[in-house]
């Protein structure tokens, strides 16, 4: 049966960028009452407010500033939702950040500052947030986490640690919450055209990405609306490439030999990307090289801005 979106709460965590707001103009027109957390407050704000109300919302639509990696502003978001409604419907966890550094030229922070964000932040609130799904008749939970949390990604290995940690950890947690109502699920996405992955491209970051072209992010938001509709554990926009790495991973000692193949064919697709990101007018050639058309660093490279990345 579809999922009935009229009166939810539903609460969405990097809910600012790209993959956040096209989940948002999905539901908000639905009847959801939309709660767009990100640690660009000003942004949050701007964007609920240019959302869809439904009648059957019951209000308007809520941004808040929020720092995942601060305990004590994640508490405070806590207490103003259950002060403003009472309950939480369903927490998408959707939040995330990665670095174009190289493994062996990280500062130990970033390491521990990426593991945060991706991770122990999403894991937190969670827990956090359980009292307020135990108010709602049909609790939901889902994580955008990646298929690197699959597929190991040879140029960012902090990115995979941390995705292989939180699909681990959400499939434990769905199996635990099921005994207490709660239904968890994890979208797996793969390569999605968003601000952070442009950012990556135009920094030669991880080319293992490009072997297909970049999907849309309402592809992304669809697939987790599809966890509403039928409830299950994982679901993967792109299915077919999600099948040919999961196969690969039945077999890890042969990456050696397979992924310069990838490596390859995943150049030549970054370089489509880019060729695709200057035709649209995303990217401009500058004394420097290329930047985002916007003229802005990129919130997850080097800044404590993250939002969402697949």
């Amino acid at each position: 049966m579809a999922y009935s979106y009229a009166g939810r709460v539903i609460v969405i965590t990097g809910g600012a960028g790209d993959i956040g707001m096209a989940l948002a103009r999905e539901i908000a027109p639905r009847g959801a009452r939309v709660v767009l957390v990100d640690i660009r407050g000003e942004r949050a704000e701007r964007s609920a407010a240019s959302l869809a109300v439904h009648p059957s919302a019951g209000g308007g639509h809520t941004g808040l500033g929020c720092d995942l990696t601060q305990r004590a502003q994640v508490e405070a978001l806590i207490a103003r939702i259950e002060r403003e409604f009472g309950r939480i419907d369903v927490l998408v966890n959707n939040a995330g950040m990665t670095s174009s550094e190289r493994f062996a030229e990280r500062s130990v922070e970033s390491i521990e500052r990426e593991l945060t964000v991706n991770l122990t932040a999403p894991l937190v609130l969670t827990r956090l947030a359980i009292p307020l799904l135990e108010n709602s008749t049909d609790p939901r939970i889902i994580s955008t986490v990646s298929l690197g949390g699959v597929f190991p990604l040879g140029e960012t290995p902090i990115y995979t640690a941390s995705k292989f940690g939180l699909r681990g950890a959400m499939l434990s947690i769905g199996l635990d919450l099921a005994q207490r109502g709660i239904r968890v699920g994890s979208v797996l996405p793969s390569a999605t055209d968003t601000r952070m992955l442009r950012q990556e491209a135009i920094e030669a970051g991880n080319s293992l990405q490009f072997q297909d072209p970049p999907q849309p992010p309402a592809r992304v938001a669809r697939s987790m609306m599809s966890l509403l509709d039928r409830p299950r554990l994982e679901a993967y926009p792109r299915i077919g490439e999600s099948r040919l790495l999961r196969a690969v991973m039945t077999m890890p000692n042969v990456l050696p030999r397979l992924l310069p193949m990838f490596r390859k064919r995943g150049d030549r697709g970054m370089a489509r990307f880019m060729r695709e990101l200057a035709a649209r007018g995303d990217i401009v050639q500058t004394e420097a090289g290329w930047a985002l058309a916007e003229g802005e660093a990129h919130p997850e490279l080097g800044s404590p801005a993250p939002e969402a990345r697949p």
